[in-house]
């Protein structure tokens, strides 16, 4: 441990409208101790938001950043005044998708680096981001130890019968295979659940919703994923605040055909035009479109149709567990959006789902009724925390060794 008296552990984690710091004690495995983010990125209502344990770590203010790169320059030098307060000496970085070659907790290198870059393939969306802020951040930090951890390693695992596509199998070869995302959320769920149920329940039939800005469901049983929602991409399964999920394959034959489109402009529509914005037409945002409901159809129509598939992909899910002990609500819509969790979990009776009114209204932690026959839970995610566990987890084996 003297190897790392003093360090702390910053972990990077990039979305693609955000990039959030947030940095943690090494020596008490681990605790937070100040965090900033830089969200709505591109956006007019972009914000710079940090929290910490001293007055001067705590603010709220309103910034122009067009881009990641703006946004990782604000957070530089936010953080260049914190260095000498809390010396960084290791660095973890949230990567989306490692490809079929990159799934467990490694540190980074110019090989592991130069593999990412080739991965860009599978997730054009958000690695480009992701491999330019590990570039940035090496260059302003090169005596740090820079790590990575995967959203897909949860998912690694899969059964067979869930991992494949049904196209021909030569393209498995090439990579092409259910991932599965929001991976480093499902792990840090799963241990909430062994320290709030207990080891037999968190190895029980879960499944585990995270509804955020992007959306999906994992079925886990005796602690290991057996299936998930989305596929390839973070763009696939459910609909989500911008994502169009699952399609029809021949709507996008339609389009070229009919409406000039090319791989592009279609990768545009369905991961920054679709889903809720594109239903209702005004917003992706859950909160406004309640909000609206009563007096606008599309705004409804987008919840109704949002709720009726999450619900079916629960059955779905419960059906390849063979049936359910605990469903779990996480994400920004899972923990703060009482009426989605009721509208998901109405009619859900036949799989033991009965929730407690005045509980889930609360966002109390456990909203099912005392003879529910599943649990109902929410609880909080932190995927930053679960970062910086990994971290230390690789880093104590490390000096063990």
């Amino acid at each position: 441990m003297e190897n790392y008296k003093n360090t702390n552990i910053l972990v990077i984690n990039a979305g693609s409208s955000s990039i959030k710091l947030s940095i943690f004690d090494f020596l008490n495995s681990p605790k937070l101790i100040v965090e900033a983010v830089i969200e709505n990125i591109g956006q007019s209502t972009a914000r710079f938001i940090a929290e910490g344990t001293s007055a001067s770590d705590n603010f709220i203010k309103t910034v122009v950043v067009p881009n990641h790169s703006i946004a990782a320059e604000i957070l530089l030098d936010w953080l260049k005044h914190r260095t000498s307060k809390h010396k960084v000496t290791v660095i973890g970085h949230r990567v989306v998708h490692g490809g079929p070659k990159y799934f467990e907790t490694c540190i980074i290198d110019d090989e592991v680096l130069e593999n990412l870059r080739e991965t860009i393939r599978f997730n054009p969306l958000h690695l480009p981001v992701e491999i330019q802020l590990i570039e940035t951040f090496r260059q302003h930090f090169e005596q740090a130890q820079h790590i990575v951890c995967f959203d897909t390693a949860f998912h690694h695992n899969l059964p067979l019968v869930a991992r494949l596509f049904p196209i021909p199998r030569r393209y498995e070869a090439l990579g092409i295979r259910r991932y599965g995302f929001h991976g480093l959320s499902y792990a840090f769920v799963l241990r909430e659940i062994k320290r709030l149920d207990g080891e037999e329940k968190a190895s029980g039939r879960l499944i585990l919703a995270h509804l955020g800005s992007g959306v999906s469901l994992a079925a886990v049983r005796r602690g290991v994923s057996i299936d998930t929602t989305m596929g390839l991409t973070p763009a696939g399964g459910l609909p989500m605040s911008t994502r169009s999920g699952d399609l029809d394959p021949g709507i996008f034959t339609y389009l070229v055909r009919t409406e000039s489109f090319d791989a592009v402009k279609f990768d545009k529509l369905v991961n920054t035009e679709s889903g809720l914005l594109g239903l209702s037409g005004t917003t992706p945002d859950m909160e406004q479109l309640l909000n609206r409901e009563n007096d606008d159809a599309k705004a409804k129509e987008a919840i109704d149709l949002f709720c009726y598939q999450v619900k079916k992909s629960i059955g779905s899910l419960a059906a390849a567990l063979g049936g359910l002990d605990t469903l779990v609500f996480t994400g920004g819509m899972g923990e703060h959006a009482p009426k989605i969790r009721a509208r998901i979990c109405e009619g859900l009776d036949f799989l033991g789902i009965k929730l407690e009114e005045s509980l889930n209204a609360s966002n109390a932690n456990l909203i099912s009724t005392g003879n529910s026959g599943a649990l109902v839970r929410v609880v909080h995610t932190d995927e930053a925390l679960m970062i910086a566990q990994n971290i230390y987890g690789l880093l104590i084996n490390k000096i063990s060794s």
